[in-house]
């Protein structure tokens, strides 16, 4: 298992913004939860987020555990 270091961060980081970048134009039927108060998101809220950074978290995960494994983290 892999200490925490700002690698495995950087590689989290940039596995949750790629999935929040699918999911802003994946999801068909968007807005149906609280907004977030952020300008540029309209219709983009609560949920859509929650949803992205999980699956975002799924695939950050697999990747540091597959960079570890093959010893390239």
């Amino acid at each position: 298992m892999n200490n925490w270091s700002l690698q495995t961060g950087l590689i989290m980081s940039a596995c949750n913004l790629i999935s929040i970048f699918i999911g802003r134009y994946a999801i068909q039927v968007r807005g149906l939860g609280p907004a977030l108060p952020v300008i540029g998101v309209e219709g983009f809220g609560l949920a859509e987020l929650i949803a992205t950074t999980s699956l975002g978290h799924i695939l950050g995960a697999g990747t540091i555990i597959g960079l570890s494994s093959t010893g390239l983290l």
